[in-house]
């Protein structure tokens, strides 16, 4: 019996399963540092399948993917796609970006994977727009070709923070002494969660009691502590303006999608924040952005159905 498989990579852990069509079998998650290299964490997982035999297959790995060779940013493993496409024993092998794959992941979405903020309808094969606050701050767009689904690679999480209210000059001028340049991603993060804590902080003129991200949004949503609380609305009211710049650059009429490991941790906060109505708030293209659907991933494999969507629409054998 033959088989095709996706793997999810990260710098801690690296998920792999079967794939049916968009349907995932036989999930398995492993610590990368059980392992030497990557190609004995994949062997490692047909072994666990003797029965079938593993013919082709894509990974998305949490590094840039450039050429033959592939060496992660946040863990020692390093391979040619070539060299792992034959010590695997594969026809055919797709290594992309993770959040190339969190892109592909988009269109096969389903109701009950996502959960919709806001007004707004997504047009049939529109652009479509992911950001996800998590570590950093991944940003890409997908277009419809002729071809298929095209994912538009670039590093949109490090354009400049713009301010739009008193709270977040504060904030951009609290940043910009300590770190020179304020980009989006130094506020729609783990890190930048606690950076516009700490910026607001210094406006209200209190002390910074907290520096865990998780401890802050936790005070945040037990309304323990009222700076808390205004951190995540600001959070909150910066991605939205955020998701309609991403809306505007690029004609979305798709959607924009919050992905990461932020985000889904707190939606109903989200649903009852500003962040819709600073979507909105674009000036004279407040019309062009409202129709404009934004959405929350709170599927914790998207990972892996953006990299079995990949697989289908790019291997041909």
């Amino acid at each position: 019996m033959t088989s095709k498989f996706v793997a999810d990579v990260g710098g801690t852990n690296i998920r792999i399963c079967q794939v049916d069509g968009h349907k995932l079998l036989n999930i398995k998650k492993y610590l990368c540092v059980d392992f030497p290299t990557i190609e004995d964490a994949i062997k490692h997982y047909f072994n666990e399948f003797p029965d079938i035999e593993f013919s082709y297959g894509c990974i998305a790995i949490a590094c840039p993917v450039i050429g033959d060779w592939v060496k992660m940013t946040n863990h020692t493993w390093e391979f040619s796609i070539e060299q792992l496409t034959k010590g695997l024993s594969l026809t055919w092998l797709g290594v992309i970006n993770d959040f190339t794959s969190v892109a592909h992941s988009l269109p096969v979405l389903k109701d009950e994977q996502k959960v919709q903020i806001g007004a707004g309808a997504p047009k049939l094969n529109a652009n479509i727009a992911v950001f996800g606050p998590g570590t950093g701050l991944g940003v890409e767009h997908l277009t419809f070709t002729d071809k298929g689904w095209k994912a538009l690679d670039g590093e949109g999480g490090h354009v400049d923070f713009a301010a739009n209210d008193e709270n977040e000059f504060a904030i951009w001028h609290y940043l910009k002494k300590k770190l020179g340049h304020v980009s989006a991603e130094e506020v729609l993060s783990g890190r930048g969660i606690v950076h516009i804590y700490e910026g607001l902080a210094e406006k209200n003129q209190q002390a910074a009691i907290y520096a865990d991200p998780a401890q802050i949004t936790e005070k945040a949503l037990s309304e323990e502590c009222e700076l808390c609380v205004e951190t995540l609305q600001q959070f909150c009211k910066i991605m939205g303006s955020f998701a309609g710049n991403l809306a505007l650059n690029l004609a979305t009429h798709g959607g924009v999608y919050i992905g990461g490991g932020i985000a889904s941790r707190f939606v109903e906060f989200i649903k009852s924040s500003k962040f819709r109505a600073r979507f909105e708030d674009k000036g004279r293209f407040r019309h062009y952005v409202s129709n404009i659907p934004t959405y929350i991933i709170i599927e914790p494999d998207h990972g892996l159905l953006g990299a079995a969507a990949y697989l289908q629409q790019n291997y041909k054998g």
